[in-house]
């Protein structure tokens, strides 16, 4: 392979693909619902009119291949329109998790197929203040009236995806609003109802719908056309929206609006919580159990983070129901023993030792990993050093291992569980926030799949995020972790984290991208740490993921010319488009923001 740097520089091609129908997690999980679009990769100025001098800097430096570089505050996301939100509220000097409320407000109205609302959320925080980690636990929560056989036929078959998918069969409880109120009640400084001006405004006044958005929406007509509200949102006039187009959202802004007068509550009792949970269990042709009650008793919950050592840093991230720090932490567990650094990106030992890694710490995830309020899994057995180190001797090969299992991790308590059948298909977003006083924010937001259930209420659209628990519950008796059951979180691969050395934050990094998201995020930090790329260098490179055995590698990218060498390892080969959505601030002698090249975000500091 050629000097992996020009790649920064390298027009992605952007072909959509298909969501073709799948049901074996490894087919399932290998596709990236949600498209990139050219115009993301060069910056598209005329995307975003009306931008502030410094966001349309910051949409040339990205596109120039170059990191932001700023002194005393950065946010990274997936939008210009909500990072200059946020960056107007860093800049008054409100907290990272003021910066993030503006954030995702705006997110929710602006690439709505992705967050919002009606969809949920993990955050990883520093505060500088202590010197101390935490995570806050907005995911989605099954209805109280789930069953085993809410995703499966009357004969105890397991429905075919999207026919789980659209409509309220889908939906669980969002967690969102509640997570941005206990974010506020936590972090913030800012006054709460001033934090959704902006997003308020740009429902009321419109906003320029950007090509990312109009190519998603033609490429999910039948699928967003299903439903009354959700067409004539998407296909005003019974036309799909197109780029360019101004839309506004008064119903949007009128949502955000309660919310701001009258806090989270809003959202969750009264009228907007009784008009969710009618359109959920009114749904034609697929409706749902969602309640208002279970609106009504969602909470948030606080959780320790996460951390496993790698080099002389610690990676830290949200634990289950996330999936995400536990496998990410055992990828770059089983690697520490390797010299990766000088072996480098353009070897094929390199890609074989991360592939191989990452297959093994994948066959865990699939056996273990579920909600533990729900299900007794090994955490810290799982990023246990001597577990790792048991592990990581399966790597000494000179080929790809012909098969991977689920290792034996120690157990607090005795359990036996059953590999997963979970679909994950999520269209997601990710933001990450530096501010004044040197406290970090990591927060990937979703609302599942592209467009979520397709159901549209209030100005947003709900989530499917049920469809990430696996549909069947048990096999040959022996149940199934992240099994369906009231209550319960789904498992997820979401990854927000922050890389810490010496008791300080160094790294802030997450991706969407569905279980991909934890390869993505794992290359980012190796790419950083071990091969010195700065933060756009990182979030740029062109992927190279293995999580079931193929080896998916980034379509019309300089990572193709690995395929010949990756095959006579053993490996099968599957170029193909890998939309992530990197957005990462690295912090040392000032700050230094990344946004991947594939989306629309940009990074902006000062």
């Amino acid at each position: 392979m050629s000097n992996w740097s020009n790649s920064v520089r390298l027009a992605l091609a952007i072909l959509a693909l298909p969501l073709a129908p799948a049901w074996a997690q490894q087919s399932s999980d290998a596709v990236a619902p949600e498209t990139g679009t050219p115009e993301a990769a060069t910056g598209a100025l005329a995307a975003f009119p009306g931008l502030s001098e410094a966001a349309t800097a910051a949409l040339k430096t990205k596109a120039e291949g170059k990191p932001v570089e700023a002194q005393t505050w950065m946010i990274s996301a997936a939008n210009p329109l909500a990072v200059q939100a946020g960056a107007k509220v860093l800049k008054a000097g409100g907290s990272a998790a003021d910066a993030m409320i503006a954030v995702q407000a705006v997110l929710g109205l602006v690439e709505p197929q992705s967050s919002g609302l009606g969809g949920g959320a993990f955050l990883v925080w520093f505060d500088a203040a202590t010197g101390k980690l935490t995570t806050l636990d907005g995911r989605e929560t099954a209805p109280l009236d789930a069953t085993p056989q809410l995703f499966q036929t009357e004969t105890g078959e397991a429905l075919r995806f999207f026919d789980a998918v659209v409509g309220g069969r889908s939906v669980g409880t969002p967690g969102t609003p509640r997570l941005l109120e206990a974010a506020h009640e936590l972090w913030g400084k800012a006054e709460w109802s001033g934090l959704f001006a902006d997003a308020i405004a740009l429902a009321e006044d419109g906003f320029t719908v950007s090509p990312r958005l109009a190519d998603l929406i033609a490429a999910d007509d039948d699928r967003l056309r299903r439903f009354p509200e959700t067409e004539a949102y998407f296909y005003p006039g019974g036309t799909a929206l197109h780029a360019g187009e101004t839309l506004r959202n008064p119903a949007y802004a009128d949502t955000l609006r309660q919310i701001a007068d009258g806090g989270a509550k809003a959202f969750y009792i009264g009228d907007i919580a009784d008009d969710i949970a009618a359109t959920v269990q009114q749904a034609p042709g697929n409706p749902g159990v969602l309640s208002a009650l279970d609106l009504a008793i969602y909470e948030v919950k606080e959780r320790p983070a996460v951390c496993a050592p790698y080099r002389a840093a610690q990676v830290c991230g949200m634990g289950p129901p996330s999936s995400g720090a536990l496998t990410i932490g055992e990828i770059l567990g089983m690697l520490q023993g390797y010299d990766i650094a000088t072996m480098g990106p353009d070897a094929p030992e390199t890609w074989r030792l991360i592939g191989d890694a990452s297959r093994l710490a994948f066959a865990d995830r699939g056996r273990y990993m579920a909600d533990t309020d729900f299900v007794p899994m090994p955490l810290k057995g799982l990023i246990e050093p001597a577990y790792l180190a048991r592990r990581a001797e399966l790597l000494d090969s000179d080929i790809a291992l012909p098969d991977v299992a689920p290792g034996l991790p120690d157990w607090d308590h005795a359990g036996l569980l059953a590999d997963d059948t979970a679909i994950e298909l999520p269209s997601t977003s990710h933001i990450s926030i530096v501010d004044a006083a040197g406290n970090a924010l990591s927060m990937t937001t979703t609302i599942e799949n592209s467009f979520g259930s397709r159901l549209f209420v209030r100005g947003f659209l709900l989530n499917n995020e049920l469809t990430d628990f696996s549909f069947d519950t048990q096999k040959e008796g022996v149940p199934i972790a992240n099994r369906v059951e009231p209550g319960k979180r789904p498992r997820s691969s979401m990854s927000p984290t922050i890389v810490m050395q010496d008791g300080a934050p160094t790294l802030v990094i997450g991706s969407p991208g569905g279980s991909t998201i934890i390869g993505y995020v794992a290359q980012a930090i190796i790419a950083h740490l071990d091969w010195g790329m700065d933060v756009q260098q990182a979030v740029s490179m062109p992927h190279l993921v293995n999580r079931f055995g193929p080896y998916e590698v980034e379509s019309d990218t300089t990572a193709t010319a690995l395929q010949e060498s990756l095959e006579g390892l053993g490996y099968t080969v599957q170029p193909k488009e890998m939309n992530s959505g990197l957005h990462a601030i690295s912090i040392g002698e000032g700050l230094r923001g990344g946004a991947d090249p594939r989306r629309e975000g940009i990074a902006l500091g000062e």
